[in-house]
């Protein structure tokens, strides 16, 4: 069976371009950008992730036996192709920005410099891997921001659009600053710490609410909280006074109850006064269900007393920014500068440096687009992270990344860490880069004239 992450796991026209270029014996090296044209409606950053799972892909680049036998039997390519797909590796290099750089439009976050063929075939997996991974570890940024002193976890894995979204949702929004995961394959694979409390079903299967609670407790007495809305949320509550006193007793202690349904705002309201009352004013109120920066924003703007939230489905499907207007494009090939010109999707040519200036108080004040060349007047953000296919140095840790991004977003002037942000952040695009443009736009201009003069 072919894996799912196989070579194959692309768009036919890459494997087309790709016969095409070795028919044609177009091998030079070439250049090409990942960057993001437009933000998301509302919002005033993006956060880069996703760089880990593409360079693993570039080093692991082969097609296997199995890949080789359909492409044989499938009728749409020749067999001279067919030999060169066996021998095919990455051997190029890669700078990038680090995994949880805050960045903006139009600035590359990935330069691919490889010959042609090689850059251009992993076009799609290099844009699925990072648009996705981006998406999600800037909403838990932006969660962040909404309830930046409470507990926030992943519960995204079970409406996510596939295994591997979940897992990396899991793993992005860890990046972008939430406390965990209830997805148990992330703790294996990326040490994403995980959280998890009960089912409705567990509750439902017992006769009895209160030994739900009870058999769940003895069982699993360490970080034990409780789904206290399966029928009547504030007479569980008062419930469970009595038997959070018996526990105790034993050395078992309530960590808190979860809301899940319902006016969260009220039922968090009447179950921490009933609690406060019993004389558990230390077990904590967590929420879930449907919920998203916005509304929790709006929960903590109106007082509501949660101390964590657990957010899912509009997490881990980017409700309302489910994809990112990005492009993957060619900016050199063979020493020469090259560009799109189309209406409204124009791209900036050239070997390109990210640059960016920060004001006295350490806030971001400013980016630079420039000639990878130029002098750097402030911090360079793409670096040499592959060359000749294989990594310059091990990668940040993914603890180091979180870290890292945490420290972006603190350095983000804080009207763009609004939920509706509206000033843009100043991007510039250099001199040169512009003239570069210029170049370019004659020399094909001067190529098309004299290809419609040979017609």
């Amino acid at each position: 069976m072919i894996p799912a992450n196989a070579l194959l796991l692309t768009d036919l026209y890459e494997l087309a371009m790709l016969e095409a270029y070795h028919a044609n014996r177009m091998e030079n090296e070439a250049v090409f950008d990942f960057f993001v044209r437009e933000l998301p409606p509302g919002y005033g950053f993006l956060v880069a992730a996703g760089l880990e799972q593409v360079l693993a892909t570039l080093q692991s680049a082969q097609f296997s036996d199995e890949e080789l036998a359909w492409v044989a039997d499938s009728g749409h390519f020749g067999d001279a192709f067919l030999d060169y797909l066996r021998a095919f590796r990455f051997t190029g290099s890669v700078h990038a920005m680090r995994e949880g750089t805050v960045f903006f439009p139009d600035e590359p976050i990935l330069r691919v410099t490889a010959p042609l063929p090689q850059a251009q075939l992993l076009e799609t997996r290099i844009i699925n891997l990072l648009q996705y991974q981006t998406l999600i570890a800037t909403k838990a940024a932006r969660c962040v921001a909404a309830a930046p002193d409470k507990q926030l976890v992943d519960f995204g894995l079970r409406r996510a659009h596939g295994a591997e979204a979940g897992l990396m949702a899991a793993r992005a929004s860890w990046l972008g600053g939430f406390a965990g995961s209830a997805t148990v394959l992330a703790a294996a694979r990326f040490g994403v710490p995980i959280f998890g409390t009960m089912a409705h079903s567990f509750i439902e299967a017992h006769d009895d609410e209160m030994l739900a609670f009870e058999h769940f407790a003895r069982a699993r007495p360490d970080h034990l909280v409780f789904l206290i809305d399966t029928y009547d949320t504030e007479g569980s509550a008062r419930r469970l006074i009595g038997l959070a006193q018996r526990l105790a007793e034993d050395g078992i202690r309530v960590q808190g109850v979860r809301l899940d349904s319902g006016d969260l705002a009220e039922h968090a309201r009447q179950v921490r006064a009933i609690l406060d009352e019993g004389g558990l004013d230390e077990v904590h109120i967590f929420a879930s269900g449907g919920l998203d920066e916005h509304r929790i924003a709006a929960l903590l703007a109106g007082g509501a007393p949660i101390d964590g939230f657990g957010i899912g489905s509009r997490l881990d499907t980017s409700a309302n920014a489910p994809y990112l207007d990005c492009a993957y494009k060619l900016t050199e090939y063979a020493g020469q500068p090259r560009r799109k010109h189309s209406e409204h999707k124009a791209t900036w040519p050239g070997r390109k440096q990210v640059v960016r200036r920060y004001d006295a108080a350490g806030r971001m004040a400013g980016d630079r687009i420039q000639r990878h060349d130029e002098p750097a007047d402030g911090e360079s953000l793409l670096e040499p992270v592959m060359d000749y296919g294989e990594l310059k140095q091990p990668a940040p840790t993914l603890a180091e990344s979180r870290d890292h991004c945490a420290l972006q977003l603190s350095r983000l002037p804080p009207a763009l860490r609004a939920l509706d942000a509206a000033p843009d952040y100043p991007v510039e695009i250099s001199d040169r880069i512009q003239a570069l443009a210029r170049e370019a736009d004659v020399r094909i201009t001067q190529q098309q004239l004299a290809g419609h003069g040979k017609g």
